[in-house]
């Protein structure tokens, strides 16, 4: 089967705007299946989708929705209803930096669980009905490395990572044997604007993030190869590690990353 016989005719991509979701939608143009983008920023999203349709000449749609809303899938919903959605990238997700858990207001704590647990748990549901009662398509969670284990200054948002990777497991252990893939991708530092914006990538000479392409691009590859695929070499081994040890030093290793990329005070306040 083509990647359109078996994900399309269309492709939703959350978080589409930039980075790795605007790279996961060109190279979802260039095999050939229409795009509908989701995100929050309207202009850089609408801009990608006039470029797909000039360069590629597939179908695309945008949708402005803030997937920290509570209402944003239901939203999504009702913008793609006469959409025949065959593959979901749900992309959105990305921390916005770090700080310690008691400095930050319940409502952004609530704001990370709405689109990292909420949003794909919805999502799956609803584009998953059709995809199984089709008996073909493809759901990609991507989530992060800071998932795999609990981090200080960073503690709701690896507790939703954590609860998007297992998610896209069970998925993948039910939906699999009806002909849809699931796969969490999870991606470790990765040089996009959000990570830019949060702070980061600006530390050591040794911080060397992957580029959103290059994320993608395995994504893709091993869409078929879930239920977990973690992209890159340096990121594989690193997860691998974390799975490997106590709990307490892999929770200590991923909170001295944090304080690491962000170049934060390693001890918490008074």
């Amino acid at each position: 089967m083509t990647v359109v016989d078996r994900y399309g005719p269309w492709a939703l991509v959350l978080g589409g705007s930039e980075g790795i979701g605007a790279s996961f939608a060109r190279l979802l143009a260039a095999d050939g299946l229409n795009v509908a983008l989701a995100a929050r920023r309207t202009q850089p999203m609408e801009e990608l989708a006039d470029e797909l349709a000039a360069e590629t000449g597939v179908s695309t749609r945008t949708v402005a929705v803030d997937l920290m809303a509570v209402d944003a899938v239901a939203q999504l919903v009702e913008a793609t209803s006469d959409l025949e959605i065959g593959l979901l990238v749900y992309n959105a997700g990305a921390t916005h930096g770090a700080a310690w858990f008691h400095d930050v207001a319940t409502d952004a704590h609530l704001g990370l669980v709405r689109l990292n647990c909420i949003g794909p748990l919805l999502a799956c549901h609803h584009f998953g009905v059709a995809m199984l009662e089709r008996g073909r398509g493809g759901i990609v969670l991507v989530g992060s490395m800071s998932g795999t284990a609990g981090s200080a200054m960073n503690v709701t948002y690896s507790a939703a990572k954590a609860f998007e990777q297992v998610l896209a497991e069970g998925l993948w252990a039910e939906m699999r044997p009806r002909g849809v893939d699931v796969l969490a991708l999870v991606a470790g530092a990765t040089n996009t604007p959000a990570m830019q914006r949060s702070g980061a990538l600006g530390g050591s000479s040794d911080f060397a993030p992957m580029e959103p392409d290059e994320v993608a691009r395995e994504g893709l590859a091993n869409l078929d190869n879930g239920p977990v695929w973690v992209a890159g070499d340096a990121n594989r081994a690193g997860f691998d590690y974390l799975r490997s040890v106590p709990r307490r030093d892999a929770v200590n290793v991923l909170s001295q990353a944090a304080r690491t990329v962000w170049g934060l005070d390693p001890e918490p306040p008074d």
